[in-house]
């Protein structure tokens, strides 16, 4: 395991469905190259099931499309686009998102968590 950080799994509830629809809305791409560049983040190892259970669900309200290719000496992948509904949506979620993790901030700063 390492230097991977161990989020709370609630945090990761609330957030991991933004960063994939972010990161698919960044350019297509297919599961393992999510998981991949979520490791890289800094968000440590996302389970396969939790990571394709998301992109089902992102799919079937709309906001993310996809299409299975075959592999070039190797096994097809599905990748994943973001569609018009999503690129609207991860700009609202964004919005909304940065309101909240400032309140949250501004409320531990209030209360003077960040010097105990």
């Amino acid at each position: 395991m390492g230097d991977e950080p161990q989020w709370p799994a609630q945090w990761m509830r609330g957030v991991l469905e933004l960063c994939v629809l972010a990161l698919v809305g960044e350019n297509e791409t297919y599961g393992y190259e999510i998981v991949q560049r979520l490791k890289a983040a800094g968000f440590g190892q996302v389970k396969g099931g939790t990571l394709y259970a998301i992109l089902l669900r992102l799919e079937e309200d709309g906001l993310i499309a996809s299409v299975w290719r075959e592999g070039v000496g190797g096994p097809g992948r599905k990748y994943y686009m973001i569609t018009g509904a999503g690129r609207a949506a991860l700009r609202s979620r964004y919005d909304t998102w940065a309101a909240f993790v400032a309140t949250t901030s501004e409320l531990l700063t209030t209360t003077g968590m960040e010097a105990r």
